[in-house]
């Protein structure tokens, strides 16, 4: 079967999964349009029950794209000693990587997530928490609306998940083993001591997530520094400064640690630190 076909055969069965989008004409579309479309569909879908046959088409579909994507092994990642000639304490274990996370097949890799916490519902928007639920699949957000439903008859039906913690999923789609949500502090007026902590915090309890679940490498993405504006290179000092500290404190518990950067100014402000360039 040729990928056209594959493609409009799981849109279709998308589409009959939407009261409101089943008669959706897209017989017209690009294959390219036909899969944004895709990927709006599935960002939009409310949590609820997911037929068998539905999960199948988007899981071949899934794997397909992951194949064309390409998956990239933790063997063909360099760590900063080799790669940067890095003095740093750990360099042997730290690595810097630009790319998409969602490629990346390593023991986990890490969320940006928002205190809802069921991912991104803005049709293909570019954030980490879109990308990431769009890649590992709708069993995603099933899994986080089953924690958070629990959460809520915990603490209440207004509860939101705070900034700072760490939150173990299953990667479904995804290379990676486990998706470890956290959310990040947002920052409205400047930096503070408190929304320093905060970031920190992310980086302490994924990391204490990843001792006891005996994940023993991660990916972390840049926490807070797009949507919630929190500044690039001091989000990546707190990174080194924690991910270094907790090694120090835990040396036999992780074999990877992975800075992953998408844009070519964080590249360069992690290169600079691993570097020991200030």
């Amino acid at each position: 079967m040729k990928e056209k076909d594959r493609v409009d055969i799981f849109l279709d069965k998308l589409k009959e999964d939407f009261k409101e989008y089943k008669n959706m004409e897209t017989a017209g579309y690009s294959l390219a349009e036909k899969k944004n479309t895709i990927r709006s569909l599935m960002n939009i879908r409310m949590p609820g029950a997911i037929s068998g046959d539905l999960l199948d088409l988007q899981d071949k579909y899934l794997q397909e794209e992951l194949g064309k994507k390409g998956i990239v092994e933790l063997s063909d990642i360099p760590t900063a000693k080799e790669q940067l000639g890095s003095g740093l304490l750990f360099a042997e274990k730290i690595s810097l990587w630009q790319g998409d996370i969602t490629r990346l097949k390593t023991g986990a890799i890490v969320n940006a997530a928002n205190s809802r916490m069921l991912g991104c519902f803005v049709p293909c928007h570019r954030c980490i928490d879109n990308a990431i639920h769009s890649a590992a699949g709708m069993q995603l957000r099933e899994e986080c609306s089953r924690i958070m439903s629990r959460r809520c008859a915990e603490f209440g039906k207004n509860y939101e998940e705070p900034t700072g913690t760490a939150t173990l999923t299953e990667g479904y789609n995804l290379p990676c083993d486990y998706v470890i949500h956290t959310v990040g502090p947002i920052v409205y007026n400047g930096i503070n001591e408190a929304l320093c902590q905060d970031l920190k915090n992310c980086y302490e309890n994924v990391l204490k997530c990843c001792m006891e679940n005996d994940i023993q490498s991660v990916a972390f993405c840049c926490i807070s520094t797009g949507e919630f504006h929190f500044p690039n290179k001091k989000a990546a000092e707190i990174a080194v400064e924690t991910v270094t500290a907790f090694l120090k404190a835990h040396d036999s518990v992780m074999e990877r640690v992975i800075f992953n950067v998408f844009k070519d100014d964080d590249w360069e402000i992690y290169e600079n630190i691993l570097r020991g360039i200030v």
